[in-house]
């Protein structure tokens, strides 16, 4: 692949990300049932569900559960085409990996068997399924609570349970400069571009990559300082702010029961 070719990769990936961040705030701004809820609501009962579908330890339960969480995604108006792209497809890969020895190691009733090749056993099979479902339903609902709410809400939401100020300083921070960060690499890699003319060989590729990855290093180290001292100098003090104040309702209060509920019951059906 050419020069050329690999910065338009790169481009284009950060540009996706960026488009990704920005669809996150579009579906926060929808009117679905998440989106009317209080934040703190949100987040407490999509975590109890989180915790919940963790201690249960029947597959039955787990896939009950998965199934709330697209019920949830769609009276909140989450595409399920984009869950399953963002979500289940890479969460579906990456454990699934995790979860193939599990089909040869753990022993039990032979179901399928090859010359040459360990065998696979029904109690394997019911594992590597039970861990592939929990966590594609524990990713699902937190990135549910991602997509429908602001990315400040979270986090004051989290110092209404107390969360130290210093986590919530960090995850701020964090969030602010992963963007500032992108916009820079953005903008050097498009500068490199504009300045290149005809096709350089591998060697001056490698030399280009590494000299270019170094000053993006430099630059993250700085630019994390002026972000810190911006939002010092516009208030910040680990304390979300936000214009919108937090007001439980009687429909917060119950959608809250009903989480606390669900969550008790499926530990319960789970472990029994």
């Amino acid at each position: 692949m050419s020069q050329r070719g690999r910065f338009a990769q790169t481009l284009a990936s950060l540009a996706h990300a960026m488009g990704d961040a920005m669809v996150s705030e579009t579906v926060a701004r929808r009117s679905g049932l998440l989106q009317t809820l209080d934040p703190r609501v949100r987040l407490a009962g999509l975590l109890i569900l989180v915790v919940a579908v963790t201690l249960s330890h029947k597959i039955v339960v787990v896939v009950e559960l998965f199934v709330l969480a697209v019920v949830l995604a769609l009276l909140s108006h989450v595409s399920l085409t984009m869950l399953a792209k963002r979500v289940w497809l890479t969460v579906l890969a990456f454990t699934g990996i995790i979860a193939l020895p599990a089909l040869f190691l753990t022993p039990g009733t032979v179901v399928w068997q090859l010359r040459g090749i360990p065998s696979v056993t029904t109690q394997g099979l019911m594992t590597a399924a039970l861990l592939v479902a929990r966590v594609e339903t524990a990713v699902t609902l937190t990135t549910l609570l991602v997509l429908t709410t602001p990315w400040m809400h979270i986090l004051k939401a989290l110092r209404a349970f107390h969360v130290p100020q210093e986590v919530v300083m960090m995850l701020a921070m964090t969030h602010r400069y992963i963007f500032l960060l992108g916009e820079s690499a953005i903008q050097m890699f498009e500068s490199r571009t504009s300045r290149t003319v005809g096709v350089i060989d591998r060697t001056a590729q490698r030399n280009v990559a590494a000299r270019s990855a170094g000053v993006l290093l430099t630059k993250s180290i700085q630019l994390s300082s002026e972000v810190f001292l911006a939002m010092q100098s516009r208030g910040f003090r680990g304390d979300a702010k936000v214009l919108v104040q937090f007001r439980m309702s009687a429909r917060d209060y119950g959608a809250l029961l009903a989480c606390v509920l669900v969550g008790t019951v499926a530990v319960w059906a789970g472990r029994s």
